[in-house]
């Protein structure tokens, strides 16, 4: 891995002082010369549960609630984010590695992003802007196949709605037409490419092993002049031109795409070598690869997965930094992107591509439908990717069935709507609100754009049933098409999360087969599952997990409203609020407690923002103690029928016995109840921790008493360097823990009043703090203050906003003080806080207020003379930029020769 030391030259070897920004500019509008193109795939498969469309959470993922949350805190943040860093280990330069690399970003990624860190999610798009910017309207972005299938596998019609759908995605985030568009695993066939060519794809990015023969363009007009390069030995340093082929066997000139081959070696290198643990190795690396034949122009391309920089290889985000913006100037050599380069020089030969190819597979794209051995390795076989395969395409083929018999009756043109739906899906999307706006909540379908989706494609006026049928029909369409994602199969074993999921989405699309058109499909599919063999004797075969980690994970309208039900009892509800991909609206709700038992009775109406199918229903939820749980649920026919079933149970509920309340809710509300096991796995691990609270505190007290009466002793041990008994150790680590969380809460309460200053309302409260700290350092207590870290770097980014708003020398000085105590507090605290928020705030600031206040475009890094208008600051703003510029330095950021042209004015 590389160490974020190693990332940039060390200081005798420290950039120029002229501004990085200004030498990257220079270098981009040459118009010969070496062109680097960096192309990161950045993609998460889809993990949403296909009934809720959240994520639940990936126990592996730990301490993160799932593994989009992991890879994003690793990668795809900290390449909105990088740094550049000096020998010091402080900040020169925060950037945006988007802004300089081609990518990819899946929809399945990008829409959970825009939902969990809209920052982020924002610089990406501003990145692709700014690269429109700079490139003459060739924007770094490109499109992908929406939820990443092997298209030469894909039917025609799949191939078709795969693309688009990944086309209106990417309009709908970056607001243009898409130039290049990256396949899954590179796979591609010559019936591919003609689906491309139609959607007006100028340009695809493959590996060097997918060619089979090229040559000049001049020479297409003959039969000879045709080099093999089968073997990868095809020049990745130029684009080509690949014609597709008219019916009498010829190419046609009017329809081609343009192919760039990436480099091979030096991409490989990027992933499994050390080409990325220092920029000079990296730019040695692409170095190697430039051809010295004096052509007017080349371009080094390489590729590899995004989650390179950062998630497989931590720090590689600061090397590629530093490359992208630095070294690669130094060079000579332009950093670009594939679209800007091609509009420069247009291919001059053509290739010829294998049949069928992938990178990933050496036979072609057997990976994802035979036990080719790829992915294998070890003693399990992959025997169960044929039969699953077959599975997939069975059940496909039957739903196509069910959709143009039963879509046919609601929809003009079912696959026309299919196609067109892709817009129904990106139309929450963040750009399309107004700036500052929240995003569209998970599984969220706005009902003017589903309203205006039905009118334009139903065959005649839609009933509320048969609109309902003919949304069924289309998420059914896009499940089938999500089972098809990739992942499913490229790992040694079904029963892998991978292929769990995509069995998940054959469950759902099987479903909704039932609910639209009556139709029962799914003991056949199970059937088939069978003859895929299983490498886990537990499952045996693919029906096996189907049974075991697939059909337990449905989720009905009545557990969700059972969820609702059971959660409302610790949860105060507004009268509508969003659950999961759920609208749910109280008719009517009462909650009453007696002793240890809580009962809850209310009326639910639920909609589903997807498919627009609703649900009426009453139940009574009865907690009566530790983790016993009884809900139950029933639709009434009558307002007076609910009326009497509320009263009924709320009237045994009255004689304090829990045994009657539940003989009264079963009598009324039925016999089917739902418990605390009922609830999706996330609700119910937040109950639990609610549930445990009270025991908590009771054993929390009982170590604070131990703690106190055995002060004297505990700390007489620690003088005499004796060892502490485990008891008493325990009971100062759980007390001090517990004070310190509960003091950090009191300290983020007290500072989110906008109103006064911090340093003068809280200086007691964190003195206290600063004591704790210092108390539990000496006793050498391990201190769990896991939750506790968010709040202290809550309060330091908000203190910090409010300083950066500020005039006033001395307050900027108290609240410059102020924010030291608070990271001294986090180390004395052993919480290991991040300044990052901090930092890339500061950053800001100091590049849009206090750089252009000294007329400066980028912090010196050597003595610079003081500009004109840094000599015409007034006392009062010199004054108060030597505590700003000391903040810098408390948040590491390198301000030293800001501070040293500061003295001299």
């Amino acid at each position: 891995m590389a160490d974020s030391h190693l990332s940039v030259r060390p200081s005798s070897l420290s950039p120029p002082t002229h501004d990085p920004e200004t030498a990257w500019e220079a270098a981009a509008s040459t118009t010969t010369g070496v062109y680097i193109c960096i192309h990161g795939h950045f993609y998460q498969p889809p993990r949403e549960n296909p009934y809720l469309d959240m994520i639940e959470r990936q126990p592996g993922a730990a301490p993160f609630h799932d593994w989009n949350e992991r890879i994003h805190y690793e990668c795809y943040r900290p390449n909105a984010f990088a740094r550049i860093l000096n020998d010091r280990g402080e900040v020169i330069r925060i950037v945006n590695n988007y802004e300089y690399i081609s990518f990819n970003m899946g929809p399945t990624l990008l829409s959970w992003m825009e939902r969990y860190d809209t920052e982020t999610y924002q610089r990406i798009l501003e990145a692709d802007r700014r690269s429109c910017e700079r490139f003459n309207g060739h924007g770094n972005a490109i499109a992908q196949v929406y939820n990443h299938i092997i298209l030469p596998l894909a039917n025609h019609r799949d191939k078709v709605t795969q693309v688009r759908w990944g086309k209106i995605d990417f309009i709908t985030r970056f607001g243009r037409d898409p130039e290049g568009l990256w396949l899954a695993e590179t796979a591609v066939d010559y019936p591919t490419l003609d689906v491309l060519v139609d959607e007006g794809i100028r340009f695809i990015i493959l590996a060097p092993s997918q060619a089979q023969r090229c040559r000049p363009l001049v020479e297409s007009n003959g039969a000879s002049g045709w080099h093999e390069v089968g073997g990868g030995q095809i020049d990745p340093t130029r684009p080509y031109r690949c014609f597709l082929r008219q019916a009498d066997g010829h190419a046609d000139p009017n329809r081609y795409i343009d192919i760039f081959f990436y480099d091979g070696p030096i991409s490989r290198d990027m992933g499994f070598s050390d080409a990325l643990t220092s920029s000079q190795l990296l730019a040695g690396r692409l170095g190697q690869a430039v051809r010295g034949d004096h052509r007017l122009a080349q371009v080094i391309s390489v590729a590899t997965d995004g989650e390179t920089f950062g998630h497989h290889r931590g720090g590689a985000e600061k090397t590629l930094a530093y490359a992208v913006t630095t070294e690669m100037a130094q060079h000579g050599w332009t950093v670009t992107n594939f679209a800007h380069y091609l509009s420069l020089y247009p291919p001059t030969w053509e290739v010829e591509l294998k049949p069928v190819t992938a990178w990933s597979c050496s036979h072609g794209v057997d990976r994802w439908q035979s036990d080719c051995g790829c992915g294998g390795g070890g003693e399990w076989h992959q025997q169960w990717r044929y039969p699953l395969r077959q599975a997939l395409d069975w059940l496909r083929d039957q739903l196509i069935e069910v959709f143009e018999s039963r879509g046919g009756e609601l929809l003009q043109d079912p696959w026309a709507a299919r196609d067109e739906y892709g817009t129904v899906l990106c139309d929450g999307h963040w750009q399309s609100h107004p700036r500052g706006a929240r995003p569209a909540p998970q599984g969220h379908r706005p009902p003017t754009q589903i309203k205006r989706f039905l009118d334009a494609h139903q065959s005649h006026p839609l009933t509320a049933a048969e609109q309902i049928d003919a949304l069924r029909l289309l998420e059914m369409q896009r499940h089938a098409l999500l089972m098809y994602t990739s992942c499913g199969w490229f790992f040694e074993e079904l029963s892998r999360p991978e292929g769990t999921q995509i069995l998940r989405y054959a469950a759902r699309a099987l479903e909704l087969a039932g609910d639209a058109a009556g139709l029962e499909l799914e003991q056949t599919f199970i059937q088939r599952l069978e003859l895929a063999p299983s490498n886990i004797a537990l499952f045996g075969n693919g029906a096996g997990i189907y049974r075991q980690l697939v059909m337990p994970s449905r989720i009905t309208l009545e557990q969700v409203a059972a969820q609702y039900a059971i959660s409302s009892l610790f949860t105060p509800y507004s009268r509508e609020h969003q659950l999961f991909c759920y609208t749910i609206q109280q008719q009517d709700y009462q909650l009453q407690r007696m002793g240890p038992l809580s009962l809850a009775v209310g009326q639910l109406s639920l909609v589903s923002t997807i498919t627009q199918e609703t649900l009426e229903v009453g139940f009574a939820a009865l907690h009566m103690g530790s983790w016993d749980f009884h809900c139950s649920l029933r639709p009434f026919r009558s307002r007076l029928a609910y009326s009497r079933a509320k009263e009924a149970v709320f009237a045994a509920l009255s004689q304090a016995s829990a045994a009657q309340t539940v003989l009264a809710i079963n009598r009324v509300f039925g016999q089917r109840f739902y418990s605390l096991q009922d609830l999706v796995a996330d609700e119910r691990h937040r109950l639990m921790g609610l549930l445990s609270q009270e025991t908590l505190l009771r054993l929390d007290q009982l170590y604070t008493h131990v703690y106190r009466d055995n002060y004297g002793i505990l700390k007489a041990f620690h003088r005499d360097h004796l060892p502490v008994p485990q008891e008493l150790q325990v009971a100062a680590d759980i007390t001090l823990s517990q004070r310190a969380l509960e003091g950090l809460r009191v300290l983020d309460r007290e500072t989110s009043d906008p109103d006064g200053e911090p340093w003068q309302r809280s200086a007691e409260h964190l003195s206290e703090l600063e004591s704790l700290a210092n108390e539990a350092q000496h006793f050498h207590c391990q201190l769990s203050l896991a939750t506790a870290r968010p709040l202290l770097e809550r309060v330091i980014l908000r203190t910090l906003e409010t300083l950066l708003q500020t005039t006033k020398p001395e307050t900027i000085t108290g609240y410059r003080e102020w924010l030291a105590r608070l990271i001294q507090l986090g180390s004395t605290l052993g919480m290991g806080i991040s300044l990052e928020r901090a930092q890339e705030r500061y950053y800001q600031y100091l590049q849009t207020v206090i750089l252009p206040e000294l007329g400066l475009s980028v912090a010196p890094t050597t003595n610079v003379a003081p500009s004109a208008l840094a000599k015409s600051l007034s006392t009062t703003r010199r004054l108060a930029l030597r505590p700003l510029l000391e903040l810098g330095e408390l948040l590491v950021v390198d301000v030293a020769g800001l501070t040293v042209l500061l003295e001299r004015l």
